[in-house]
């Protein structure tokens, strides 16, 4: 059985970069970007994450790299 998007799930419409503790759910322990395939996000939703953890980490609310 297919995983449901949680952001299709709670019926969300944008994915917000000033959550930071949202995001950092969908980023590695090395600060990469988690595939959408263990976290089962839908490919829309995937986007949306993508340039919102880029938007945080630009504005210094997220890391580039974990060290």
């Amino acid at each position: 059985m297919k995983q449901q998007c949680q952001f299709c799930s709670q019926n969300l419409k944008s994915v917000d970069y000033k959550e930071s503790d949202l995001l950092r759910r969908y980023v590695s322990a090395q600060g990469k970007i988690i595939d959408p395939r263990h976290t089962g996000v839908c490919a829309k939703h995937q986007r949306m994450l993508a340039r919102a953890i880029k938007r945080a980490r630009f504005m210094a609310l997220l890391p580039f790299v974990n060290r």
